[in-house]
């Protein structure tokens, strides 16, 4: 079975150091001090033999083969001559120059590791990334039609079918290993969601159940939310439409009161900030819909 390598390369290049520093950190031993630290030539020939599996047969081995990484590739060719020629060395009883070899043929070995196995990890974290945006979108969608249902809210159908597009485009994309295009797609999905679920804040059921502490708190939570609408605009409005000039307009009228809101944040008038805030948002919510494309809000 295949292993991965994000497991395998700090094991081999542990073994590496453990090989590298042991003969410092080990207590010398009185067979070798007689010996004067002399090479052995029966125990470079079985380190031969395991660095010649290593390079052969090992599931890193498979893996440099599999990745067809040019880089990787030559690397492995590489340690392989080097392998061929530290046996041909100790077979001339130059053990020296045997073990300098070996040490080159094993390093540029993990060298060849570590050229191949970029494209398998990042591959992987593309894929996990792309199911943990999914499964936090999933839960915003859930999130939001349950509160609109408390709420009886409008264009709630409209909402949840853009955001069950954005999942459907995103699963097919997935299903072809496009997990970077598919992550794109689940992220406007997910933005949406957010925008949504946050729009429902005025009124009894969500005032109640976000009991701000304070105007400071609340503050913080209509900058998320204004940020968040202005991703949207990044995300949804390609630059023709947001050059036309009813959004361009409305984005100008966000970016205003966005500051007005700021300056008043930094006099700690947090309540007139919020109302600030809130004018913001709905500015960058009439751009998006000017624009095309109905959110929440």
């Amino acid at each position: 079975m295949k292993k991965s390598l994000v497991f395998l390369i700090p094991l081999f290049f542990c073994g590496f150091a453990l090989a590298q520093t042991a003969p410092a950190s080990a207590p010398e031993s009185a067979a070798s001090r007689l010996a004067g630290n002399k090479l052995d030539k029966a125990q470079l020939s079985a380190n031969l033999d395991s660095v010649g599996k290593l390079l052969e047969s090992s599931s890193a081995a498979r893996q440099i083969e599999s990745s067809k990484a040019p880089e990787a590739i030559l690397r492995r060719d590489r340690a392989r001559e080097l392998h061929r020629a530290a046996r041909a060395a100790l077979d001339q009883d130059n053990l020296e120059k045997a073990s300098a070899l070996l040490t080159e043929s094993r390093s540029t070995f993990f060298d060849a590791v570590r050229f191949a196995a970029p494209e398998e990890v990042n591959a992987k974290k593309l894929e996990n990334d792309y199911l943990l945006r999914l499964e936090s979108v999933n839960a915003l969608l859930a999130a939001y039609k349950r509160v609109s249902d408390e709420k009886s809210a409008k264009g709630v159908k409209e909402t949840v079918g853009q955001i069950e597009k954005s999942i459907a485009a995103a699963a097919l994309l997935a299903k072809d290993r496009k997990f970077a295009e598919a992550r794109a797609e689940v992220d406007r999905g997910y933005l949406v969601a957010k925008a949504g679920l946050t729009s429902l804040r005025s009124g009894d059921t969500l005032t109640r159940s976000l009991n701000f502490a304070s105007k400071e708190e609340e503050f913080h939570y209509e900058i998320d939310r204004n940020n968040t609408h202005q991703m949207l605009i990044k995300v949804l409005v390609d630059d023709q439409k947001a050059s036309g000039d009813m959004v361009r307009n409305f984005l100008s009228k966000a970016a205003e009161f966005r500051l007005r809101a700021d300056a008043a944040a930094s006099r700690k008038d947090f309540a007139e900030a919020v109302k600030l805030l809130e004018d913001s948002t709905a500015e960058l919510v009439r751009a998006i819909r000017n624009a095309g494309i109905y959110i929440p809000g």
